[in-house]
């Protein structure tokens, strides 16, 4: 298995595209990162996407396009780790390897555009906007075809991204984790599994420092550097990223949902909802409500 944050994409040194379906009952669940681009298509399955200092949710028929080294993981909702159900988690995932062209991508006029998502390095988006159907048909495409015509489809792909930039929406900030060495990848990696897997009980800054081997002064230095957020401030955020789940997904009330994601206080709750969400709970359940 690949290491953790180091993650090498199986393909041949001399392969400029390599794709890859993930069909699972949950994603790979480790914060990793790779010196390849990579465009991702998921086609089932729902969680928590975490890049740099974004907290953010997944769902089928999303679109994301990754620079270079950027650190990601797809997590996975609880349900989808259980053996016992029949949910499903699949992605069509295409990994761009610009190493692979060698001097072409600066010497070739026809690549010169191809330049631009060098500067993608470390940084996250999602496709939104009419270009978003138009991918993923062709990413299904790309999945059925091979050598020239695969590179047809490839090339035609990135186009599509040239083109539409406007509707590449940068989710993390400036690259607060590119370039994490193993070591540094590996700690951050237990960070983030140890809030994710508790963040909707009690957690506390102690607790945290103790699962990196940093002192409490030294953790909120280490944690801010590298998202940009404090502790609280993540905590939070992953918080009300499981309320809006919640408020879209179920009839449960407010007030129940408020103390099941870790807040004893309901106008508390409200407060820190609308401080991230920018409306209250209320008003978000009445906007996007989608019972399943």
């Amino acid at each position: 298995m690949a290491k953790v944050i180091s993650f090498k994409v199986p393909k041949s040194p001399k392969e400029f595209i390599r794709f890859q379906e993930d069909r699972a009952g949950y994603f790979y669940d480790r914060l990793h990162q790779h010196p390849l681009l990579q465009l991702t298509v998921i086609l089932e399955g729902k969680g928590q996407f975490l890049s740099g200092d974004y907290v953010g949710r997944f769902q089928a028929g999303d679109v994301f396009f990754l620079g270079e080294n950027a650190p990601h993981v797809f997590r996975s909702d609880p349900e989808f780790f259980d053996s016992s159900t029949t949910l499903w988690s699949i992605g069509h995932t295409i990994f761009f390897d610009f190493e692979a062209l060698g001097k072409a991508i600066e010497e070739v006029d026809e690549f010169q555009s191809l330049k631009k998502f060098r500067d993608f390095e470390g940084l996250c988006f999602q496709l939104i906007g009419n270009s978003t159907d138009l991918v993923k048909a062709t990413v299904a495409q790309f999945a059925q075809s091979e050598g020239l015509e695969r590179l047809q489809v490839a090339i035609h792909l990135l186009s599509i991204l040239n083109q539409v930039e406007s509707e590449l929406i940068q989710l993390n900030g400036s690259i607060v984790m590119h370039g994490l060495t193993e070591k540094d990848g590996s700690r951050m990696n237990r960070v983030m599994q140890f809030l994710l897997d508790n963040r909707l009980q009690k957690v506390t800054l102690d607790e945290a420092a103790s699962t990196a081997n940093l002192s409490k002064e030294a953790f909120c230095r280490y944690f801010k550097l590298r998202t940009r957020k404090t502790f609280s401030q993540y905590v939070n955020q992953l918080r009300i990223n499981e309320a809006q789940k919640l408020l879209q997904e179920t009839d449960m009330g407010i007030s129940e949902i408020a103390f099941h994601v870790g807040y004893e206080n309901l106008s508390y709750f409200n407060r820190i909802f609308k401080s991230i969400v920018g409306i209250p709970p209320g008003k978000f359940r009445k906007i996007t409500i989608l019972y399943v």
